[in-house]
């Protein structure tokens, strides 16, 4: 009974929270993804061509991770988020550098 009556607030609570948190997330007004200097009007890179060696590294580091945690247990996740790490810094510094578009 204790279940089923934490179950049902908890549902009620859902009920009056997700209205609210979804009509948080709208944006009003001024547009944050176009800019305009000097009569020149460019549009912000997305999110991963701003931080695309940071993502390559930490996808990375968590495929070794995994991969080393499954093969060896926890001495295997380290050493494999180690050489994750390597590779990713590897492929993202040298194998394929930034290239910048002007």
């Amino acid at each position: 009974m204790k279940k089923f009556l934490a179950a049902m607030v908890l549902m009620t609570m859902m009920t009056f929270a997700l209205p609210l948190s979804a009509d948080a997330q709208t944006r009003r007004g001024r547009s944050y993804r176009t800019r305009t200097y000097y009569s020149q009007t460019y549009q912000r890179p997305s999110f991963y061509r701003r931080h695309r060696n940071v993502v390559n590294m930490g996808v990375a580091t968590g495929a070794g991770a995994l991969l080393g945690g499954i093969i060896g247990g926890k001495k295997g996740a380290g050493i494999g988020a180690l050489l994750g790490a390597g590779g990713g810094a590897l492929y993202t510094y040298k194998i394929k550098p930034k290239r910048r578009r002007y």
